[in-house]
């Protein structure tokens, strides 16, 4: 039989475990955010959109922005 957790339950539990996630070169912390990129599929003249999840800090901030 599953546990249940309440939401704000498993947002504390995921956000314990962040310490270690640092930027090295500017020392802040990653922010996790899902970048959805447009594609064109060639063979059958349809658009695809591709997700992916992407930590971004001031370093990079401009590339996941745009």
């Amino acid at each position: 039989m599953a546990k249940d957790q309440s939401f704000a339950a498993k947002v504390a539990m995921a956000g314990a475990g962040e310490s270690g996630n640092q930027c090295p070169t500017c020392d802040e912390k990653y922010s996790m955010v899902k970048l959805v990129v447009s594609e064109q599929v060639e063979k059958r003249d349809v658009w695809k959109f591709n997700q992916r999840m992407v930590a971004v800090c001031k370093c990079n901030k401009s590339e996941a922005y745009g």
